[in-house]
Protein backbone atom coordinates (compact mmCIF):
# COMPACT_ATOMS: atom_id res chain seq x y z
CA UNK A 1 0.00 0.00 0.00
CA UNK A 2 1.05 3.48 -0.75
CA UNK A 3 0.74 6.40 1.98
CA UNK A 4 -0.78 9.63 0.90
CA UNK A 5 2.80 11.61 0.25
CA UNK A 6 3.67 9.02 -2.41
CA UNK A 7 0.45 8.63 -3.99
CA UNK A 8 0.87 12.61 -4.13
CA UNK A 9 3.75 12.43 -5.77
CA UNK A 10 2.81 10.07 -8.32
CA UNK A 11 -0.08 12.20 -9.47
CA UNK A 12 2.37 14.83 -9.99
CA UNK A 13 4.99 13.34 -11.64
CA UNK A 14 3.28 10.27 -13.49
CA UNK A 15 -0.08 11.22 -13.67
CA UNK A 16 -0.62 7.95 -11.43
CA UNK A 17 -3.41 8.14 -8.91
CA UNK A 18 -2.44 3.87 -7.41
CA UNK A 19 -0.40 1.40 -8.20
CA UNK A 20 -2.27 0.45 -11.68
CA UNK A 21 -3.97 -3.58 -12.26
CA UNK A 22 -2.55 -3.44 -15.27
CA UNK A 23 0.19 -1.90 -18.48
CA UNK A 24 3.83 -2.00 -17.81
CA UNK A 25 5.37 0.29 -14.73
CA UNK A 26 8.13 0.35 -12.53
CA UNK A 27 7.39 2.15 -9.43
CA UNK A 28 10.64 3.11 -7.47
CA UNK A 29 10.55 5.35 -3.37
CA UNK A 30 13.72 5.74 -1.63
CA UNK A 31 15.97 3.78 -3.40
CA UNK A 32 13.66 0.29 -3.34
CA UNK A 33 10.68 -1.06 -5.77
CA UNK A 34 7.59 -0.50 -4.35
CA UNK A 35 5.96 -2.33 -7.34
CA UNK A 36 6.50 -3.36 -11.05
CA UNK A 37 4.64 -4.98 -13.92
CA UNK A 38 5.56 -6.04 -17.36
CA UNK A 39 3.31 -6.38 -20.70
CA UNK A 40 3.42 -9.23 -23.02
CA UNK A 41 5.73 -6.56 -25.43
CA UNK A 42 6.94 -4.79 -22.92
CA UNK A 43 9.29 -6.16 -20.42
CA UNK A 44 11.26 -4.76 -16.87
CA UNK A 45 14.15 -6.33 -15.98
CA UNK A 46 15.82 -5.36 -12.87
CA UNK A 47 19.55 -5.19 -13.01
CA UNK A 48 21.60 -7.61 -11.21
CA UNK A 49 23.32 -5.15 -8.67
CA UNK A 50 19.92 -3.03 -7.75
CA UNK A 51 20.47 0.19 -9.33
CA UNK A 52 18.28 -0.10 -12.19
CA UNK A 53 16.58 -1.21 -14.83
CA UNK A 54 16.65 -2.46 -18.20
CA UNK A 55 12.97 -1.45 -20.58
CA UNK A 56 12.58 -3.83 -23.32
CA UNK A 57 9.85 -3.47 -25.97
CA UNK A 58 9.06 -5.87 -28.67
CA UNK A 59 8.96 -4.67 -32.35
CA UNK A 60 6.12 -2.87 -33.59
CA UNK A 61 4.65 -2.64 -30.13
CA UNK A 62 1.84 0.08 -31.14
CA UNK A 63 -0.10 2.65 -28.55
CA UNK A 64 1.54 1.50 -25.42
CA UNK A 65 2.64 3.30 -21.97
CA UNK A 66 5.52 3.18 -19.98
CA UNK A 67 5.46 4.32 -16.33
CA UNK A 68 8.86 4.56 -13.99
CA UNK A 69 8.12 7.38 -11.53
CA UNK A 70 11.00 7.54 -8.95
CA UNK A 71 10.14 8.92 -5.32
CA UNK A 72 11.71 10.18 -2.37
CA UNK A 73 10.20 11.20 0.60
CA UNK A 74 12.63 10.97 3.54
CA UNK A 75 15.62 13.35 4.45
CA UNK A 76 19.41 11.81 3.85
CA UNK A 77 18.22 9.76 1.14
CA UNK A 78 21.07 9.88 -2.47
CA UNK A 79 19.26 7.50 -5.12
CA UNK A 80 21.03 6.79 -8.36
CA UNK A 81 19.45 4.91 -10.90
CA UNK A 82 20.38 3.08 -14.45
CA UNK A 83 18.08 2.87 -16.42
CA UNK A 84 18.22 1.37 -19.76
CA UNK A 85 15.38 1.61 -22.87
CA UNK A 86 15.56 -0.98 -25.42
CA UNK A 87 13.13 0.31 -28.35
CA UNK A 88 12.76 -2.45 -31.11
CA UNK A 89 11.93 -1.49 -35.00
CA UNK A 90 9.04 0.07 -35.66
CA UNK A 91 7.56 0.43 -32.37
CA UNK A 92 5.16 3.56 -31.25
CA UNK A 93 5.00 3.98 -27.64
CA UNK A 94 5.08 6.52 -24.86
CA UNK A 95 7.35 6.34 -21.81
CA UNK A 96 6.34 8.35 -19.06
CA UNK A 97 9.73 8.94 -16.27
CA UNK A 98 9.76 11.80 -13.41
CA UNK A 99 10.78 12.36 -9.75
CA UNK A 100 9.58 13.66 -6.85
CA UNK A 101 11.52 14.63 -3.82
CA UNK A 102 9.27 15.49 -0.68
CA UNK A 103 12.07 16.59 1.69
CA UNK A 104 11.15 18.02 5.80
CA UNK A 105 13.71 17.32 7.02
CA UNK A 106 17.42 19.34 7.49
CA UNK A 107 19.88 16.67 5.60
CA UNK A 108 19.84 16.73 1.68
CA UNK A 109 17.73 14.41 -0.58
CA UNK A 110 19.13 13.27 -4.13
CA UNK A 111 17.95 11.84 -6.92
CA UNK A 112 20.35 10.55 -9.96
CA UNK A 113 18.66 9.00 -13.09
CA UNK A 114 20.84 8.17 -15.83
CA UNK A 115 18.83 6.90 -18.80
CA UNK A 116 19.93 5.92 -22.29
CA UNK A 117 17.73 5.04 -25.10
CA UNK A 118 18.47 2.96 -28.03
CA UNK A 119 15.88 3.50 -30.48
CA UNK A 120 14.81 1.30 -32.98
CA UNK A 121 14.68 1.88 -36.71
CA UNK A 122 11.34 3.51 -37.33
CA UNK A 123 10.12 3.44 -33.97
CA UNK A 124 8.67 6.32 -32.64
CA UNK A 125 8.93 7.27 -28.57
CA UNK A 126 6.96 10.05 -26.71
CA UNK A 127 9.34 10.39 -23.35
CA UNK A 128 7.49 13.03 -20.87
CA UNK A 129 9.45 13.45 -17.80
CA UNK A 130 8.29 16.35 -14.65
CA UNK A 131 10.55 17.19 -11.77
CA UNK A 132 8.85 18.34 -8.69
CA UNK A 133 10.62 19.00 -5.00
CA UNK A 134 8.22 19.64 -1.81
CA UNK A 135 8.42 19.87 1.92
CA UNK A 136 8.90 21.98 5.04
CA UNK A 137 12.10 20.78 5.75
CA UNK A 138 15.58 23.00 5.42
CA UNK A 139 16.93 20.02 3.17
CA UNK A 140 17.62 20.52 -0.27
CA UNK A 141 15.73 18.45 -2.94
CA UNK A 142 18.50 17.99 -5.64
CA UNK A 143 17.94 16.48 -9.09
CA UNK A 144 20.25 15.70 -11.60
CA UNK A 145 18.83 13.68 -14.80
CA UNK A 146 20.69 12.52 -17.75
CA UNK A 147 19.30 11.21 -20.74
CA UNK A 148 21.82 9.74 -23.64
CA UNK A 149 19.94 8.69 -26.45
CA UNK A 150 21.17 6.75 -29.98
CA UNK A 151 18.60 6.83 -32.76
CA UNK A 152 18.90 4.71 -35.44
CA UNK A 153 17.73 5.28 -39.33
CA UNK A 154 14.49 6.91 -39.59
CA UNK A 155 13.63 6.64 -35.80
CA UNK A 156 11.98 9.49 -34.10
CA UNK A 157 12.25 10.59 -30.30
CA UNK A 158 10.35 13.68 -28.32
CA UNK A 159 11.04 14.59 -24.95
CA UNK A 160 8.92 16.59 -23.12
CA UNK A 161 10.63 17.74 -19.22
CA UNK A 162 9.06 19.78 -17.24
CA UNK A 163 10.33 21.43 -13.68
CA UNK A 164 8.11 24.00 -11.73
CA UNK A 165 8.57 24.21 -8.36
CA UNK A 166 10.65 23.03 -5.43
CA UNK A 167 14.12 22.03 -6.80
CA UNK A 168 16.98 23.79 -5.14
CA UNK A 169 19.54 22.26 -7.07
CA UNK A 170 19.81 20.42 -10.94
CA UNK A 171 21.86 19.55 -13.44
CA UNK A 172 20.21 18.18 -16.54
CA UNK A 173 22.78 16.36 -19.06
CA UNK A 174 21.15 15.28 -22.70
CA UNK A 175 23.20 13.63 -25.55
CA UNK A 176 21.88 11.96 -28.65
CA UNK A 177 23.79 10.77 -31.65
CA UNK A 178 21.67 10.31 -34.90
CA UNK A 179 21.82 8.30 -37.74
CA UNK A 180 20.34 8.45 -41.39
CA UNK A 181 16.80 9.91 -41.46
CA UNK A 182 16.28 9.98 -37.09
CA UNK A 183 15.16 12.74 -35.70
CA UNK A 184 15.00 14.17 -32.20
CA UNK A 185 12.75 16.70 -30.21
CA UNK A 186 13.46 17.56 -26.70
CA UNK A 187 11.48 20.40 -25.44
CA UNK A 188 12.21 21.82 -21.54
CA UNK A 189 10.20 24.07 -19.15
CA UNK A 190 11.99 25.67 -15.86
CA UNK A 191 10.59 27.87 -13.24
CA UNK A 192 13.57 28.82 -10.78
CA UNK A 193 13.14 30.92 -7.62
CA UNK A 194 14.40 31.50 -4.13
CA UNK A 195 18.22 31.07 -4.55
CA UNK A 196 17.90 27.71 -6.71
CA UNK A 197 20.22 26.81 -9.81
CA UNK A 198 19.13 25.38 -12.37
CA UNK A 199 21.75 23.94 -15.20
CA UNK A 200 20.99 22.52 -18.60
CA UNK A 201 23.32 20.91 -20.95
CA UNK A 202 22.34 19.56 -24.34
CA UNK A 203 24.76 18.07 -26.86
CA UNK A 204 23.66 16.32 -30.29
CA UNK A 205 25.84 14.90 -33.09
CA UNK A 206 23.53 14.47 -36.43
CA UNK A 207 25.89 11.94 -37.90
CA UNK A 208 23.46 10.49 -40.86
CA UNK A 209 21.87 11.65 -43.91
CA UNK A 210 18.56 13.71 -43.29
CA UNK A 211 18.80 13.63 -39.30
CA UNK A 212 17.33 16.36 -37.93
CA UNK A 213 17.29 18.22 -34.41
CA UNK A 214 15.10 20.92 -32.54
CA UNK A 215 16.27 22.18 -28.49
CA UNK A 216 13.60 24.02 -27.32
CA UNK A 217 13.93 25.32 -23.45
CA UNK A 218 11.71 27.91 -21.83
CA UNK A 219 12.61 29.63 -18.69
CA UNK A 220 11.84 31.95 -15.90
CA UNK A 221 14.04 32.59 -13.35
CA UNK A 222 12.47 34.56 -10.47
CA UNK A 223 13.88 36.01 -7.10
CA UNK A 224 17.40 35.61 -6.97
CA UNK A 225 17.76 32.29 -8.47
CA UNK A 226 20.38 31.42 -11.29
CA UNK A 227 19.79 29.33 -14.78
CA UNK A 228 22.63 28.01 -17.23
CA UNK A 229 21.60 26.64 -20.50
CA UNK A 230 23.96 25.48 -22.67
CA UNK A 231 23.47 23.40 -26.16
CA UNK A 232 25.92 22.33 -28.65
CA UNK A 233 24.90 20.46 -31.96
CA UNK A 234 27.34 18.83 -34.19
CA UNK A 235 26.28 18.72 -38.11
CA UNK A 236 28.73 15.69 -40.06
CA UNK A 237 26.86 15.51 -42.71
CA UNK A 238 23.66 17.17 -45.03
CA UNK A 239 21.52 17.29 -41.87
CA UNK A 240 19.21 20.31 -39.56
CA UNK A 241 19.75 21.33 -36.30
CA UNK A 242 17.69 24.40 -34.59
CA UNK A 243 19.03 25.08 -31.06
CA UNK A 244 16.14 27.99 -29.47
CA UNK A 245 16.38 29.29 -25.85
CA UNK A 246 14.00 32.00 -24.39
CA UNK A 247 13.95 32.97 -20.89
CA UNK A 248 11.91 35.48 -18.79
CA UNK A 249 14.05 37.08 -15.81
CA UNK A 250 12.19 38.85 -12.63
CA UNK A 251 13.40 40.56 -9.65
CA UNK A 252 17.30 39.25 -9.22
CA UNK A 253 17.21 36.50 -11.41
CA UNK A 254 20.21 35.81 -13.46
CA UNK A 255 19.91 33.58 -17.03
CA UNK A 256 22.71 32.69 -19.38
CA UNK A 257 22.74 31.11 -22.53
CA UNK A 258 25.53 29.38 -24.50
CA UNK A 259 24.68 27.68 -27.77
CA UNK A 260 27.03 26.48 -29.83
CA UNK A 261 26.80 24.73 -33.74
CA UNK A 262 29.37 23.23 -35.20
CA UNK A 263 29.04 22.49 -39.08
CA UNK A 264 31.69 20.05 -40.48
CA UNK A 265 29.61 19.52 -44.08
CA UNK A 266 28.86 22.27 -46.13
CA UNK A 267 24.98 20.71 -46.42
CA UNK A 268 25.06 21.12 -42.85
CA UNK A 269 22.37 23.47 -41.81
CA UNK A 270 21.86 24.53 -38.33
CA UNK A 271 20.36 27.47 -36.33
CA UNK A 272 20.93 28.67 -32.99
CA UNK A 273 18.66 31.38 -31.08
CA UNK A 274 18.88 32.78 -27.59
CA UNK A 275 16.38 35.77 -26.28
CA UNK A 276 16.72 36.57 -22.21
CA UNK A 277 14.61 39.90 -21.28
CA UNK A 278 12.00 40.81 -18.54
CA UNK A 279 8.41 40.65 -19.12
CA UNK A 280 7.04 43.52 -21.53
CA UNK A 281 5.88 46.58 -19.92
CA UNK A 282 3.10 46.71 -22.22
CA UNK A 283 1.92 43.50 -21.58
CA UNK A 284 1.44 43.92 -17.91
CA UNK A 285 -0.33 47.25 -18.92
CA UNK A 286 -3.05 45.53 -21.77
CA UNK A 287 -4.01 42.59 -18.96
CA UNK A 288 -4.43 45.38 -16.24
CA UNK A 289 -6.81 47.38 -18.24
CA UNK A 290 -9.44 44.55 -17.87
CA UNK A 291 -9.21 43.98 -14.42
CA UNK A 292 -6.34 41.84 -13.46
CA UNK A 293 -3.62 42.99 -10.38
CA UNK A 294 0.19 43.24 -11.60
CA UNK A 295 0.69 39.91 -10.14
CA UNK A 296 -2.04 38.19 -11.89
CA UNK A 297 -0.83 39.54 -14.66
CA UNK A 298 2.54 38.27 -13.70
CA UNK A 299 1.21 35.20 -13.69
CA UNK A 300 -0.72 34.86 -16.68
CA UNK A 301 1.96 35.66 -18.90
CA UNK A 302 4.13 33.17 -17.08
CA UNK A 303 1.72 30.37 -17.43
CA UNK A 304 1.27 31.69 -21.23
CA UNK A 305 5.06 31.23 -21.77
CA UNK A 306 5.87 28.12 -20.61
CA UNK A 307 2.48 26.20 -21.54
Amino acid sequence: MLDGIVKKLLAEVADMVDIPLNGAFNIRANGESQGRNSTENIQIVPKENGSGIDIYIKPFTKDENVHIPALITEEGVHDVVYNDFHIGEGADVTIVAGCGIHNCGNAESLHEGIHSFFVGKNAKVKYVEKHVGEGDGNGKRIINPQTHIVAEENSYLEMDTVQLKGVDSTNRISSAKLAEGATVVIKEKIMTHGEQYAETSFDVELEGAGSSAKLISRSVARDRSRQLFRSKIIGNTECYGHSECDAIIMDEGVVAAEPEIVANDVDATLIHEAAIGKIAGEQLVKLMTLGLTEKEAEAQIINGFLK
